[in-house]
């Protein structure tokens, strides 16, 4: 072998060699090119990881280490999972001496022992087998079951009862995740969290990370209380006069590439972004770090109110790596964050700081080289945090007042030393190696489970690509009417879940109940039966016939009350509407607010942008249009002259003060309603809630003629939406009755 070198100011700095680092069926990336300290990072296609290292370092005797093998060339090799065959009192089909990617087993108990897991697995791209571990047990009378060995391990004890142990290792040179030791308690269950082996290659998908992390954060994001006490997953909980505090730190140091730290501030742009948009308001210390901590947000300055949520965004998006530095202190970074703590306990009182959560969120590959191990710190954070209640009897347990979240992200991943942060109940994950984290900034939207926050209106998942956008519209009603052989067809929008918002037009002279139809997807394929539905009282479309004017469409509202509720999930939750408690939650009106703040905090600007949307065969398709507002509204409303049964010369007979007028091509093309959009919502993002503002009811023009829906307007074509903010008495008198035995909303 050879290499290069050149001198600096009398000292010698060798370059490593591009010879023998060559892989066959893959390729590699260098992070300083062959300089010394680079790191050489193999990559492979799915299905494969590199054989036999994943990342080679150039040191700074100009040689890699590990030495590339010429006996042992760079190569890809198959993804293989851990050995299924450490099944007790049972076989595992076919038996093989190693399992790869794709390969299926099938598991047998014998005679007179029961199956619990799946009988049934596959090797998945991950390095993971799919479905849960298989156990072969029979009913021995202890007080805990039988736990199961997982794929790969070895297991120590093998009696179950009160206090019993058992103990876990992994074969070979697999790495374990989760519990080595559990205990059986005397409710019956274990301590811990059911350990796995990892080879090198194996990570945890996106989807994991969701479910995982999900169930620890689902409920924490709300002040509202939960609508039951027998939702599944511990929570990272918040009184209601609690706080919530979120350190998140970031390694930058060498060994972490610049496009995963990126990545990584992206997700938790995403992530205080969504948490936003809850009734919690946390406050965050938000830091980079490798040898030394650099400091993006200060959590004392939301002690001292000084700071919003757009300055962390711009704050994170400003950050730029910059140069690296060559060491990494895990103990300084964790030193940092026991300082704050301790500034915060100080700042509110020990009484206080007893009700403050801390959420701890790392992304780090544990590489650390300075500053010694973090795990001391570790420890002095706990007790501060617990306050020496152990949780034995007689004292209170305060585990779940701390969880310390590790992503493991890099090349090369130091698992042992990064579990023993973690922090948290014991049935919880909260270590996962991820391969990268290409998704982890829609991950961090999926682990907030809006189907358990049922109290928030307007949540969806705006970032969603391709149909159907059922969670980016979850509150989309289709509604149907079959009267005398004729089927007529509008939207509305779901605002309790009891009630659908729609237009009073959509109703003909003699539809009953029986004969209207709800489409809204907490049952796909099922129809929502209608119990009743009330049409506003002032409603009346002949009622200006004689003054020039056919068709009336002033206080164009009903609503459609359901036989039974919804099932609020992800997929199906009510809009926002205004003049509602709810919906000042929504906007974060901070104390007592009004109906007119509301309004004009959404319908502020002469031009205002505005959402509807149109049913385009089975998917759902937004449509974009300005409301003409202020000194833009009487050119706008203008254009209903020309619309066809018109023959006032006054165009406010036809559009009176309760409507907000779209359409034309300034500033720009806006889309145009076509039929079938009637009763569909009108609506405002804010930050990531959704407010209905209006509704569409009439247009001057028929422009869908060719089947398409996205159509847009013309010079002259206009479209009128019932302006909520002006038939509030009505929603209120319905929406607002507590009496009447279902879910009622909080008008100002």
């Amino acid at each position: 072998m050879w290499m290069l070198f050149y001198f600096s100011g009398g000292e010698v700095y060798c370059v490593c060699t591009q010879e023998g680092i060559q892989m066959e069926g893959g390729n590699y990336t260098l992070t300083k090119q062959l300089a010394t300290g680079s790191m050489l990072i193999y990559q492979c296609p799915e299905h494969y990881y590199p054989y036999p290292s994943l990342v080679l370092v150039c040191e700074a005797n100009g040689k890699w280490k590990p030495v590339p093998k010429r006996f042992l060339p760079q190569r890809c090799k198959v993804v293989e999972c851990p050995d299924p065959a450490v099944l007790e009192h049972g076989s595992v089909y076919p038996p093989q001496e190693r399992y790869f990617v794709d390969n299926e087993t099938t598991i047998e108990c014998y005679s007179g022992y029961k199956m619990r897991g799946s009988p049934k697995r596959v090797c998945l791209p991950n390095g993971k087998w799919s479905g849960s571990t298989p156990i072969c047990s029979r009913d021995s009378g202890d007080n805990c079951a039988d736990p199961g060995i997982p794929a790969g391990a070895s297991r120590y004890g093998n009696i179950f009862g009160i206090d019993d142990t058992v103990t876990y290792s992994c074969n070979s040179n697999l790495i374990l995740v989760g519990s080595k030791k559990r205990v059986c308690q005397e409710n019956g269950q274990w301590t811990g969290k059911e350990p796995a082996c990892y080879y090198r290659h194996t990570y945890d998908t996106s989807l994991e990370v969701s479910e995982a992390f999900g169930s620890a954060i689902k409920d924490s994001l709300t002040t509202l209380q939960p609508t039951d006490d027998t939702q599944e997953g511990r929570t990272i909980r918040i009184s209601k006069n609690g706080t919530l505090d979120i350190y998140i730190a970031v390694d930058i140091s060498e060994s972490i590439e610049e496009k995963d730290v990126n990545k990584a501030k992206d997700a938790i742009i995403k992530l205080i972004s969504k948490i936003s948009s809850f009734t919690v308001s946390p406050n965050y210390e938000i830091v980079f770090f490798s040898s030394q901590v650099y400091e993006v947000v200060d959590i004392l300055d939301f002690l001292n109110k000084k700071i919003q949520l757009k300055t962390i965004i711009d704050t994170l998006k400003k950050f730029k790596v910059g140069d690296r530095n060559t060491g990494t202190d895990l103990n300084l970074l964790f030193n940092k964050f026991l300082e704050k703590m301790a500034v915060v306990k100080e700042r509110v009182g020990e009484k206080v700081f007893r009700e403050h959560r801390h959420v701890f969120i790392l992304f780090t590959d544990g590489a650390y080289n300075m500053g010694g191990s973090p795990e001391p710190t570790v420890t002095q954070i706990k007790n501060m945090v617990y306050m020496n209640h152990t949780g034995q009897e007689g004292t209170e347990s305060r585990d779940d007042y701390l969880d310390i979240y590790i992503f493991a992200i890099g090349a090369v991943i130091f698992d042992e030393d990064l579990q023993r942060l973690t922090a948290g109940t014991g049935g919880d994950k909260h270590y996962f190696r991820m391969k990268d984290i290409t998704n982890l900034e829609e991950t961090f939207d999926d682990i907030i489970d809006e189907g358990n926050v049922k109290g928030l209106c307007g949540l969806h998942k705006y970032y969603e690509k391709g149909p159907p956008n059922r969670n980016i519209y979850p509150w989309f009603a289709f509604i149907s009417f079959q009267n005398e052989g004729v089927l007529r067809n509008c939207l509305g929008s779901l605002v309790t879940p009891r009630f659908i918002l729609t237009a009073a037009h959509c109703f003909k002279f003699g539809d009953r109940p029986d004969q209207v139809k709800v489409e809204i997807d907490d049952a796909p394929g099922r129809h929502k039966k209608v119990k009743t539905f009330k049409i506003h009282p002032n409603y009346n479309n002949t009622a200006k016939a004689a003054q020039g004017v056919k068709e009336f469409y002033d206080y164009d509202v009903a609503l459609i009350q359901l036989e039974e509720d919804v099932q609020i999930s992800r997929n199906v939750r009510p809009i926002c509407i205004p003049c509602t408690q709810e919906t000042s939650d929504a906007l974060q009106l901070v104390g007592v607010s009004t109906c007119l703040e509301q309004e004009k905090l959404l319908l502020k600007n002469h031009l205002e942008r505005l959402n509807f949307l149109t049913k385009k065969g089975s998917s759902v398709a937004v449509k974009e249009a300005y409301a003409k507002l202020g000194d833009n509204r009487d050119e706008c409303i203008g254009h209903a002259l020309g619309a066809p049964g018109i023959t006032t010369l006054d165009p406010k007979e036809a559009v009176t003060d309760n409507f907000l007028c779209t359409g034309g091509r300034d500033p720009q093309r806006d889309h145009i309603a076509c039929n079938g959009d009637s009763g569909g919502a009108v609506f405002k993002n804010y930050e990531h809630r959704t407010i209905q503002v209006a509704l569409v009811s009439w247009g001057t023009q028929d422009l869908c003629k060719t089947g398409d829906t996205l159509v847009e307007s013309n010079a002259n074509s206009r479209d009128f939406h019932i302006n909520l903010f002006k038939v509030v008495p009505f929603l209120k008198s319905i929406l607002g009755n507590d009496t009447l035995g279902y879910e009622s909303l909080q008008f100002l």
